[in-house]
């Protein structure tokens, strides 16, 4: 089953050396969210089982470590690391690897589209109830010691995220640098306080065997079996981060990490929890906080929220980088993107990201109020988020030429667990799943809005530019002054005249000697080599086409492109530093035309187009050098 996923690694994409320091930030970024399931995966499993019984208990082990072993150890772990779009992973890389984006409308590539942007958006439903499940379970320990201080709980959480939040726009880089550090002690710990209840316990060990997994369901009635399987999925929340990070690290020191520390110390735990609830039905109220010793309950309070802080990180710093990546690929809006550190290209701050996640996020944990409440809200969004991965996947092995039957029997076989996980997590949709999948949708919709806006905009766009040659012969046959120096005009499009420039020449009657016309085109690579990061196109007339590539992973810095391309012999002379840029700004009327979208709904694009972040700051260009043309453009 192995060689059915053995995706190739593209040509000229080196594998990565492996290297130690790799595998320890990774437990940080890629292995928070997983690694602070242990505080609520297993006590919710057990509760919806009924009660601590033996039988429960051996099954619901049985049953999240099988879990853990197939989805996230075979199918992530082992499989879909090789889906690889030049070393990235994720939602986005899939898409870009299918080209569903340049697909014709009406296509079943078109149709993929949609189910990944689904996907992608499911993401920041995840994103808004992790942070809030993972502290609210960490500060529900102060309970077990403490029943009175539970009116403080959710108190301590919202100051915690807000701190949280608030840190964001100073970058993370030192927190980062302990990130790897504090998760592999985390790890460890965990680990050994499982092992210490093994040793005391070692009945539980019969829970390896699937039987008890298999023999509980069958035996438990379909209410009990999809309760229990709606809250054991908990337990593999943030296994889709393995794969959604693996530009960063590389797959080697993501699989290291997994099968060294992550999946053993989390085995452990969980067999560790399991015996506790064997000895003593009563640790139920918490069993992971049970595990440690009583004089170590409070030290391990402040160790499981820096835990879930550190996961809730990784959490926001993902969906700043799925926005970027979502924004170079035309699916939303310019947004501001911050660079917090300058040798660093990767560490950004995104601030409408930051804020609406930080309104989601306390919404949650306002709503929900506990851990075991959110536990109905949490599980919905990332097994369909997986179900989703395993068919992109699946498709792109087809378009890689791999033996169907084969594809389908492994693909097919991780689907038909994730679909009944899917359908285990539906039972849970009136107790609050429906919240992710709200804000799910609404990402959803205002990404297709976008994007069918945009299309309809350029379509516009495009009728009203005039074509090369014909703006070349009218400046020939009707010399407007040429004024001495460069201008450069960016446009949407790789071909025709901009309505800038028709619009400055016609009201002007002046050109300068020397006209650039810049193009930004994101591609379905996640970085560009600079030796292919821009082309040259001679127009005429002093006018030359720069266009420049731009990979999914990557900042459209055009500055720094168009530096590099003034030293080529064809633009040689021209100072990017000393000439005009000239942008367009678009106003977008609505208008009642049968073309695919509702009035209301282009209502909403025009909104969304007003308020994007402006051109001349997404592309790094210094205002003092920008001239704005206005354009009304009806859709």
């Amino acid at each position: 089953m192995a060689s059915t996923l053995r995706f190739a690694r593209p040509r000229g994409k080196k594998t990565p050396k492996l290297r130690a320091g790799a595998v320890l930030t990774a437990l940080g970024v890629v292995y928070g969210d997983i690694g602070t399931s242990t505080l609520y995966g297993l006590k919710q499993a057990v509760d919806a089982g009924g009660g601590p019984n033996s039988d429960t208990v051996l099954g619901v082990v049985s049953l999240i470590i099988w879990a853990l072993l197939l989805v996230v150890g075979l199918k992530y772990a082992i499989l879909i690391l090789r889906a690889d779009n030049h070393g990235e992973g994720g939602i986005v890389a899939l898409l870009a690897l299918l080209d569903a984006r340049h697909a014709p409308r009406g296509t079943w590539r078109a149709q993929l589209l949609i189910v990944g942007l689904i996907g992608a958006a499911l993401l920041y439903g995840d994103g808004v109830i992790t942070p809030a499940i993972s502290v609210l379970s960490a500060l529900e320990g102060l309970k077990v010691d403490a029943p009175g201080l539970a009116p403080m709980v959710v108190p301590l959480t919202v100051a915690v995220l807000v701190a949280l939040f608030l840190v964001q726009r100073k970058g993370t880089e030192f927190v980062g640098n302990i990130f790897g550090p504090v998760m592999l002690v985390w790890f460890v710990a965990i680990g050994l306080l499982g092992l210490l209840s093994v040793i005391q316990n070692p009945g539980i060990l019969v829970a390896i065997n699937p039987y008890y997994a298999v023999a509980y369901l069958v035996h438990a009635g379909p209410g009990i079996a999809f309760a229990v399987l709606g809250a054991a999925f908990l337990t593999l929340t943030g296994a889709e981060a393995m794969y959604a990070d693996m530009g960063h690290f590389g797959r080697r020191p993501i699989q290291l990490g997994w099968f060294a520390v992550v999946s053993p110390a989390l085995m452990l735990n969980y067999l560790g929890q399991g015996g506790l609830l064997l000895m003593d039905p009563q640790a139920a109220a918490n069993p992971f906080y049970y595990l440690a010793p009583r004089w170590a309950h409070y030290p391990m309070v402040a160790f499981a929220t820096l835990a879930t802080v550190i996961a809730s990180q990784s959490i926001i710093s993902g969906a700043y980088s799925l926005t970027q990546q979502a924004m170079q690929l035309g699916f939303l809006p310019r947004m501001r993107v911050q660079h917090t550190a300058s040798h660093e290209k990767g560490q950004i701050y995104m601030p409408v990201v930051n804020w609406l996640l930080a309104a989601g996020t306390l919404a949650a944990v306002l709503i929900f109020g506990s851990s075991d409440a959110l536990g109905g809200a949490y599980g919905i969004a990332v097994s369909l988020l997986m179900a989703v991965t395993t068919v992109l996947a699946a498709l792109v092995a087809l378009q890689w030429g791999y033996n169907p039957l084969l594809v389908a029997a492994a693909n097919g076989f991780f689907l038909v667990i994730e679909l009944i996980f899917v359908a285990a997590n539906s039972t849970k949709l009136i107790q609050g799943g429906w919240f992710p999948l709200v804000l799910a949708s609404v990402v959803a919709f205002l990404m297709l809005t976008w994007r069918t806006g945009w299309r309809l905009l350029e379509e516009e766009r495009a009728k009203l530019r005039q074509s090369e040659d014909g703006f070349v012969e009218w400046v020939l046959e009707n010399p407007p002054i040429r004024l001495p120096g460069a201008a450069a005009i960016f446009t949407a499009a790789s071909a025709g005249i901009p309505l800038a420039l028709t619009h400055h020449l016609r009201h002007n009657r002046v050109l300068h000697e020397r006209v650039l016309l810049i193009a930004s085109i994101g591609v379905d690579e996640p970085r560009v080599a600079p030796e292919k990061r821009f082309k040259l196109v001679p127009v005429g007339a002093g006018i030359t086409r720069v266009l420049f590539h731009f990979g999914f992973m990557e900042t459209p810095d055009v500055m720094e492109g168009l530096k590099r391309a003034c030293l080529e012999p064809e633009l040689r002379g021209i100072d990017p530093e000393n000439i005009t840029y000239y942008f367009r700004r678009v106003m977008v009327i609505a208008s009642k035309k049968a073309d695919g979208m509702a009035v209301w709904r282009k209502s909403l694009f025009a909104a969304m187009h007003l308020n994007a972040n402006l051109p001349a700051a997404y592309f790094g260009v210094p205002a003092a050098q920008v001239v704005e043309v206005g354009l009304e453009v009806e859709i």
